[in-house]
């Protein structure tokens, strides 16, 4: 994808745009302009100009990536390491015994006690999302639901009452 299609913020990403930009290094110094180079690569002439002049200035490393935009994560890979051993380990095990469901103000305040950093219900979903756990609803069911009979109920009982529909 290049950069007129709207490009992409992952990892993959930022490496694609990268050598992008390390190819338009070898064409600058192949002694193409930046107009011949926009067009080989396809990205705008502006882009082409600007990485010019970076190359000019500093050589290829000029344009390497500068990695992800914004702040850094405000939990490291060895916390979230650590938060995602914790969370499996169950609500239960973390003084939740009511009720058996992680909820975002939950983990928001196991990482506070855990690793004494106050972090936002956002920060909380994107370092789940980091961790490899998605929003999950819980399905609600009875203590008292009896599989066996739902099953034999839905086996037997239910083509009978599909079929007297009426009319």
């Amino acid at each position: 994808m290049r950069y007129g299609d709207g490009g992409g913020l992952n990892q993959a990403a930022r490496v694609r745009r990268e050598q992008i930009r390390r190819q338009a290094a070898d064409l600058f110094a192949g002694g193409m302009t930046p107009v011949e180079v926009a067009k080989r690569l396809e990205v705008s002439q502006k882009s082409a100009y600007v990485w010019r002049k970076l190359w000019r200035a500093g050589g290829a490393d000029a344009l390497a990536s500068k990695g992800a935009p914004g702040p850094d994560p405000k939990l490291s890979e060895a916390q979230l390491a650590k938060l995602k051993a914790r969370v499996e380990l169950g609500p239960a095990a973390a003084g939740y015994g009511d009720d058996q469901r992680w909820t975002l103000a939950r983990i928001r305040t196991l990482i506070g006690l855990m690793f004494k950093v106050r972090v936002s219900l956002t920060t909380t979903w994107i370092a789940m999302q980091r961790i490899g756990f998605s929003a999950q609803l819980p399905t609600h069911r009875a203590i008292e639901r009896d599989e066996e009979t739902i099953a034999h109920w839905r086996r037997y009982q239910w083509p009978a009452v599909k079929q007297s529909r009426a009319g």
